[in-house]
């Protein structure tokens, strides 16, 4: 697999993933509050959002062209944005895809702030979404990791 570069986006370069969406033939958008961050290998390969909310985060949006799926890409897309995080990241997702985010240490979500309760609520209103967080609580914390404060 050739090398990924992976980083965040700054507010001018905000159309590089709105761009990616289309090309995608999705109707996601960037988080306006989010953090963007995209994979490139010879232009966007794949990006997501990570929004701050209450005392944690909100990631949305994530998306891999096709052509780039089960290489690793989405893991190692996270896995940079979360980086340098504190406190929870909160995901919604179809119950399928719930072993792909286990994998990634996150577990079914047993309490969701309020704003993102509410939400959630809202959008399973006519799709079947779960909640799903990972805990994390330093930037060096990693799962399984008991010495993590």
């Amino acid at each position: 697999m050739p090398d990924l570069e992976i980083s965040p986006l700054s507010g001018l370069q905000r159309r590089l993933l709105e761009h990616f969406y289309r090309q995608q033939g999705s109707r996601m958008r960037p988080a306006a509050d989010g953090e963007l961050w995209v994979a490139r290998a010879e232009g966007v390969i794949a990006g997501l959002s990570l929004s701050p909310v209450a005392h944690g985060h909100w990631l949305t949006g994530l998306l891999v062209d096709p052509q780039w799926r089960g290489r690793g890409v989405a893991g190692q897309l996270i896995e940079a944005a979360l980086a340098a995080t504190h406190g929870p990241t909160w995901l919604f997702c179809h119950p399928d895809l719930e072993a792909f985010y286990q994998r990634l240490a996150f577990s079914p979500a047993d309490s969701l702030p309020d704003a993102l309760a509410m939400r959630l609520a809202r959008y399973q209103r006519s799709k079947r979404l779960m909640a799903l967080v990972r805990d994390q609580s330093s930037p060096t914390s990693s799962p399984g990791n008991s010495t993590s404060v």
